[in-house]
């Protein structure tokens, strides 16, 4: 352990911190700590949800989450331009071209304009369009960023005011031309190559490998700030077949085998413990850092992590875009899929077999309820114990690190 710890100090988290000042990367990370206020205003509706579900006398805050995380999408698409720009250099483009990132991201929701009345699916505006928001935003940040770097008219005589317009209208002209192009002459839907891109999983889900993938690939597009929901017209198909056929046998008289469903994933919250990435054990280690930073953050994440929401975690600790804490999720992600199949396929947990498709219900509860097996309570401590190992070193490093920015942040005050 400490010649891992000793690696991870001295040669990954150096290397790690390298990569992650690199301008282009540097952006899609600060977009993503400049998304947090949006998202934490969701999940806290998320959370006053889970009473409402029980409490029906509750005020509906749904619009909310509407306007904030169900527009992350759209929002994406303008911070990550807009990050790129300041950090590429380019301060006179830091607005326009964030706000041409959002024209070209609608472009990309394919709307449907009739009469003069455009409508565009809802859904790709929000979670499901994190990704679409990368892509446009990256791609309008690529075009200004060339453009302004050729100097063009740099010792012409014509007047300032009239440069920066041609400065504006050329990169403005080819982001959009180009898109449009993409979108309606050759009638391309960014947001269904994507799903086409996946959609190979669907012939093997019902295997280990594929188990394992439909666990990892949503949980390692998640680390990089996009949302597993852009994954969901892959993995809904499989779940949904695999726990309609385990009713069915049940129903009659024989016993479930399907193992890859959305109840053993998400519901009974032991591949999920504390939300995907299995970050419950990461905001304990938070809560008892000694860092005030991460103390704080723990404290403040603990509520949503205990009925699964961990998008305030996941951008605030933050797992997003930080090498450290990426690594530990995705094992973590790798190791609990091989013990619940191997579980469950050994007969040392009962499959589910029941649609209870509710993700905010707390572990270990949850488990016992979805696997109808008092054994899901030997699994939970088993796998909290192997996550806690798993995020422990990463967690150390990361720690020290905040100390010393935390140390050095007080002499200078002082």
């Amino acid at each position: 352990m400490t010649l891992f710890m000793t690696w991870l100090e001295e040669s990954f988290a150096p290397a790690m911190q390298e990569l992650t000042k690199r301008p282009w990367i540097a952006a899609v990370s600060s977009s993503m700590q400049k998304l947090i206020p949006f998202i934490l205003t969701g999940s806290i509706v998320f959370f006053y949800n889970v009473f409402r579900s029980y409490l029906d006398f509750l005020p509906d805050f749904g619009k909310l989450a509407d306007y904030t995380f169900g527009m992350i999408g759209l929002i994406t698409a303008f911070m990550v331009t807009n990050q790129a720009m300041e950090k590429l250099k380019h301060p006179g483009y830091t607005v326009s071209a964030s706000l041409v990132s959002v024209s070209v991201f609608l472009m990309y929701c394919n709307p449907d304009v009739t009469d003069g009345i455009m409508t565009v699916q809802f859904e790709r505006l929000g979670p499901t369009g994190i990704l679409v928001g990368m892509i446009a935003g990256l791609f309008v940040a690529l075009v200004f960023h060339h453009y302004g770097n050729l100097n063009f008219l740099k010792e012409s005589d014509i007047p300032d005011f009239v440069v920066e317009w041609i400065h504006n209208i050329i990169p403005i002209t080819i982001s959009i031309g180009f898109s449009a192009i993409l979108i309606f002459r050759f009638n391309m839907d960014i947001f269904d190559l994507i799903i086409k891109l996946f959609s190979p999983l669907q012939s093997f889900g019902q295997t280990l490998p594929g188990f394992i993938l439909l666990c990892f690939i949503p949980t390692f597009l998640y680390t990089l700030g996009i949302s597993s929901w852009l994954f969901g017209p892959v993995s809904t198909p499989i779940y949904m077949a695999g726990i309609n056929a385990n009713i069915a046998a049940v129903h009659a008289g024989h016993a479930a085998t399907n193992i890859v469903t959305s109840e053993t994933v998400f519901t009974a919250a032991l591949i999920t413990m504390g939300g995907m990435g299995s970050t419950l054990v990461l905001n304990i280690l938070m809560m008892r850092s000694k860092s005030v930073k991460l103390r704080t953050i723990g404290k403040i994440c603990i509520g949503p992590s205990i009925f699964n929401i961990n998008e305030p975690i996941m951008f605030s600790g933050p797992v997003v875009m930080n090498p450290l804490l990426m690594v530990p999720t995705w094992v973590n992600t790798l190791v609990g899929p091989l013990v619940i199949w191997f579980g469950m396929r050994w007969g040392l947990l009962n499959i589910p077999s029941k649609m209870i498709q509710v993700g905010q219900i707390p572990a270990p509860f949850s488990s016992v309820m979805i696997t109808e097996d008092w054994r899901a309570l030997i699994f939970y401590v088993g796998l909290f114990i192997l996550y806690w190992l798993i995020c422990l070193p990463f967690f150390r490093v990361y720690e020290k690190q905040v100390l010393a920015e935390e140390v050095a942040l007080t002499e200078g005050v002082a």
